[in-house]
């Protein structure tokens, strides 16, 4: 950051004088807790560490409470993370707390730390929820001018089973329960009282509603959000990744190709041998289905087309069955970070009849692309006794890819 996002106020809060001229009204806080080991998630590090969709974990939720407009950011650590209070120390505005023995000694922590800067309302956050969306947070937000706490969550709408050694044992009535998420919004001297008397009493709580409830604040619920997913196991890392797809690298790519007929008796198209009363001419074995989506895919690359990695001036592809090219695509395209998300590719041509080839075609196209045959699109279409194609003079692909990379 290369500047402080989050400047001081004109005015310093006071207690005393909450009417201060020219203090706003309310100055809110996200206190981010990233103090946790959480190695369930795998990967051998903390999950708020892991990359997910191009940065880590808690960039992603860093950014989102920046985006959004908190007046101040701050981060509970745990002090073991070295490399981490390093790097977070030397951002403008973001203040630094250590983190506890539990959850809530964290928070305490962080609380702490925040009454100290003229904060007067906060927003707490789990760091392992990095598609929390803007709109949710204003929400947490507006909630509280009229509320001393709030939270988001989410109607329970499956039904609740109990179970024991692999099977059911009884079930729950889901009526009036929730899936609790955050950021839980609060009133800072009234969340901060609460964790004092938790602390007090040696008691411990699962989130921030349990605490301020303990301490007899109502909580208000306000509609969470289905993608605000919290990152717990490894299978959660491809759907929060999903739910980030504004970050994915999405690539579009054509390919067109055209083959005379000549002597022969069959042609190949898109792998498969199609018997046929001519023959196509080309330098490799002119399969039209297989150049175009090669160069499809190179295309959605920006790598130029066959001709450019397989020159026709070159004596070894005479010949060459066109697999060869389609297989160095896939492996190209694979060895860029991307995956191969579906090709479609369109024969024109009068003869022969490509409808009763087409399963065999997708599939010789799925395998040498080595994705699965939902991906593959092959159909034919003629061109009305219309030009080259419609004359019966050769045959004409063309083809579109597209390549993701998460």
């Amino acid at each position: 950051m290369p500047s402080d996002p989050f400047p001081s106020p004109s005015v310093a809060a006071d207690a005393d004088t909450p009417e201060a001229p020219h203090a706003p009204e309310h100055r809110t806080a996200a206190l981010i807790v990233a103090a946790g080991k959480g190695l369930r998630a795998g990967g051998g590090l903390a999950k708020q560490w892991r990359p997910l969709a191009g940065r880590r974990v808690i960039d992603w939720t860093l950014e989102a409470f920046l985006t959004a407009g908190v007046d101040r950011i701050a981060l509970v650590l745990n002090t073991e993370d070295d490399d981490h209070w390093r790097e977070f120390s030397a951002q403008p505005g973001l203040l630094l707390a250590s983190g506890g023995n539990t959850r809530a000694q964290s928070v305490a922590n962080g609380l702490d730390l925040l009454a100290e800067h003229g904060l007067d309302r906060v927003l707490i956050h789990d760091a392992a929820r990095p598609c929390v969306s803007e709109r949710l947070i204003r929400g947490v937000m507006t909630a509280l001018d009229t509320h001393l706490a709030a939270a988001p969550a989410l109607a329970v709408t499956d039904a609740l089973w109990r179970g024991g050694d692999g099977y059911v044992t009884g079930t729950e009535d889901r009526n009036g329960l929730f899936a609790a998420q955050t950021p839980q919004g609060f009133h800072l001297p009234q969340i901060r009282a609460a964790h004092q008397q938790l602390a007090a009493n040696g008691d411990d709580a699962a989130d921030d509603v349990e605490v301020a409830r303990a301490a007899g604040i109502d909580v208000a619920i306000i509609p969470g959000d289905p993608d605000n997913i919290k990152i717990t196991r490894p299978e959660d890392f491809d759907r929060a990744a999903r739910n980030l797809g504004g970050d994915m690298d999405v690539r579009l790519g054509n390919g067109y190709d055209v083959h005379r007929f000549g002597p022969g008796d069959e042609v190949v198209l898109c792998g498969v041998p199609v018997a046929h009363d001519r023959g196509l001419q080309g330098h490799s074995d002119a399969d039209v289905g297989l150049h175009a989506i090669t160069d499809a895919l190179y295309g959605a690359l920006a790598e130029g087309d066959i001709g450019r990695h397989f020159p026709p001036s070159d004596p070894q592809w005479k010949g060459a069955a066109s697999d060869i090219f389609l297989r160095h695509a896939a492996e190209l395209t694979r060895s860029k970070g991307f995956q191969i998300s579906n090709v479609d590719c369109t024969l024109v041509c009068e003869f022969p009849k490509i409808t009763p080839h087409a399963p065999a075609m997708r599939a010789a196209v799925a395998e040498i692309l080595s994705i699965d045959l939902s991906r593959v699109s092959i159909k034919a279409t003629t061109s009305e006794r219309l030009g080259f194609t419609g004359r019966g003079e050769g045959i004409a692909a063309i083809a579109t890819a597209c390549v993701v990379k998460p």
